[in-house]
């Protein structure tokens, strides 16, 4: 006989979700405080002092030393909303295609769209000799995207597992990594400085004009998926409860690679390669609140741009005046987090 539900186990469940409801709220006005603060820090770390007050007004150009608005304007400014939006996008990215792909070790940098994109700017810059603009990250897109449709095949077509779609992708991450390592070594000086910059990452040669594009970019990822929250946690149950609601799940599939790809290449030409900020965002957020995507996406975009902030952070004072390499700082963060991940998942099985 089938069990009935009784009344104050509705209300038990009620409460729970209450409970789980505040937890997620908290803990996201909890991340846009790390945030806030992480700016602040970061406003202030460099070699030029000042107290924060005068950091403030040197946001708004109101400081009464002019050396301060200069610096904050050109300099701190433009590197930390880079930071923000290149991690809020990275983030978001992740979280999306591990809900499309139904993976939780799913990233730009783990299935190789990061590195897609590099090379497809790389090619760019020694065959074309293209130095920047709408033409490298059209180059950069066109190899996230063929990863991309790769990656997609083979978790569609031949039904490869969750392991197996990571093992691919490093395995693509590696074929493209020395394709690259072949275009420098046919590339001049210029073309090989040039090319250091996107295997390194860098969040400090960005100008306004090309932060305001990415933004755009990340702005229209971020409204889609908060459009389609509902449709991931649709997915969770599997392809058929989400067809059976009336969602497209092949045509939500194949828009989502597009535009996370689009968003990734877009941060890739600008900013470099920078790996593991899709992985790690995404996990520490579905740690606290879950796997509700009503939640899980603000706080992907969140984690996202305070990882990558702090991460920047800890490159400029590390061992100042040098800036240590962000890719490299972002690696040591990513690695662990992924390992332990993989060996979870096995032990699980």
């Amino acid at each position: 006989m089938n069990s009935v539900r009784l009344p104050s186990e509705n209300k038990h469940d009620l409460t729970d979700y209450r409970k789980n409801q505040i937890r997620s709220i908290a803990f996201l006005i909890l991340l846009t405080v790390l945030l806030l603060v992480s700016v602040l820090l970061s406003l202030r770390a460099g070699s030029y002092n000042t107290p924060v007050s005068e950091l403030i007004k040197g946001i708004f150009g109101k400081s009464a030393d002019k050396k301060v608005n200069l610096v904050i304007r050109n300099n701190r400014m433009p590197r930390i909303c880079t930071a923000i939006v290149a991690g809020a996008g990275l983030g978001l990215a992740g979280c999306i295609l591990q809900a499309i792909l139904h993976n939780p070790l799913a990233s730009a940098s783990t299935l190789g769209v990061s590195q897609g994109a590099t090379f497809g700017a790389a090619f760019a810059i020694v065959t074309l000799n293209l130095t920047g603009g709408v033409g490298i990250s059209l180059w950069s897109f066109a190899g996230s995207i063929a990863v991309a449709v790769v990656i997609l095949g083979l978790s569609r077509l031949k039904q490869i597992s969750a392991e197996g779609i990571v093992l691919a992708g490093v395995a693509i991450s590696s074929m493209l990594t020395g394709a690259t390592t072949l275009i420098q070594y046919f590339a001049n000086e210029i073309q090989l400085a040039n090319l250091v910059f996107w295997t390194f990452g860098d969040l400090g040669s960005t100008d306004w004009n090309e932060l305001r594009n990415m933004s755009v970019m990340v702005l229209i990822l971020i409204v889609y998926c908060t459009l389609h929250r509902w449709d991931y946690n649709a997915l969770l149950n599997g392809e058929e409860t989400a067809v059976s609601l009336g969602i497209n799940v092949q045509q939500l599939t194949l828009t989502n690679m597009v535009l996370c790809c689009l968003t990734c290449s877009m941060i890739v030409s600008r900013v470099g390669l920078i790996n593991f900020i899709g992985l790690v965002a995404p996990h520490i957020v579905r740690m606290v609140v879950g796997n509700n995507h009503v939640y899980l996406i603000p706080g992907s975009v969140l984690a996202g741009a305070t990882l990558l902030l702090l991460g920047d952070l800890f490159a400029r004072v590390a061992i100042m005046p040098i800036i240590l390499p962000i890719g490299a700082i972002t690696s040591f963060l990513g690695g662990p987090l992924f390992l332990y991940l993989l060996f979870k998942g096995g032990r699980q099985r």
